[in-house]
């Protein structure tokens, strides 16, 4: 069987969104496919059924329909074009993540524009697939992803890496709190295992993202957590959200590993 792809479904446990899989039950992740080529989403479709840990909850032939059918379907996960009528993927993306900040975006490239997956980035897009990449790797970065890990096909640059980190100029210092939140983020931790972990409410971990975004002068998540893993500011040998964070999530990568030359760069946040 080929790496990264798992057996069809076998027991899904109606309502719970668990299934068991030879013994194993697995959490089920919800996705949404977003994509005005039917052809292209009938097969990914067709893939993603065969997965016992992945459900399609839903499709979009436009930005628009899709930012509708986010705020109504509550998938952890969107599979998202940029190329559609009515609205582009950058700025559905956008509007998903003011609703749902917990909700992972994984961009479908049809070309590896640089300026294009900036804007994607900068929106909180988290990962970044070619729809010529192999079934088996954009299973991969589904799943990575979900992890926390910011996911990019290999042909983009490390250039491209470098230019979503932080301005130039020195960001006003973070507080104590602020940084134990940047370090959750970093982790790939949601809102809500953020809150979990440090024992504070959502409102206030929201407040805490949105003032460590406006003192580094980025714009998402997906930045800061760039900037703050590749520049040393936090680490995952730290206590706190680190710790539980690189245990809820085993498996994830510390650094873009090209040793092997993969065909997924990963940026790792957990």
């Amino acid at each position: 069987m080929a790496a990264g792809v798992l057996p069809p479904p076998e027991d899904r446990i109606a309502g719970s969104g668990l299934v068991n899989v030879g013994g194993a039950v697995l959490m089920t992740m919800r996705v949404v496919l977003v994509d005005d080529h039917v052809m292209l989403r009938q097969a990914v479709r067709l893939l993603l059924d065969t997965q016992p840990d992945l459900e399609v909850v839903g499709e979009a032939d436009n930005g628009r329909d899709a930012v509708a059918l986010v705020s109504e379907a509550h998938p952890n996960l969107v599979l998202m074009d940029l190329a559609m009528p009515e609205m582009d993927g950058i700025s559905a993306t956008r509007r998903m993540l003011d609703r749902d900040p917990d909700v992972r975006v994984v961009i479908l490239l049809g070309t590896e524009d640089e300026g294009m997956v900036v804007s994607a980035v900068r929106a909180g897009a988290t990962g970044f697939v070619s729809k010529t990449a192999s079934l088996e790797t954009l299973l991969e970065a589904i799943r990575a992803t979900a992890q926390g890990q910011v996911i990019f096909s290999q042909g983009l640059s490390t250039r491209l890496i470098q230019e979503l980190q932080a301005p130039e100029e020195e960001p006003e210092r973070l507080t104590g709190r602020e940084l134990e939140v940047l370090e959750c983020v970093a982790q790939g931790l949601s809102n809500k295992e953020i809150a979990w972990n440090l024992r504070i409410s959502e409102k206030t971990v929201k407040s805490h993202v949105s003032t460590i975004l406006g003192k580094f002068g980025l714009e998402s998540r997906t930045q800061a957590a760039l900037h703050a893993t590749r520049t040393g500011l936090v680490s995952v040998d730290r206590s706190g959200c680190a710790a539980a964070g690189h245990k809820l999530r085993e498996g994830s990568v510390i650094s873009i590993d090209s040793r092997r030359r993969p065909a997924l760069a990963r940026v790792a946040l957990t």
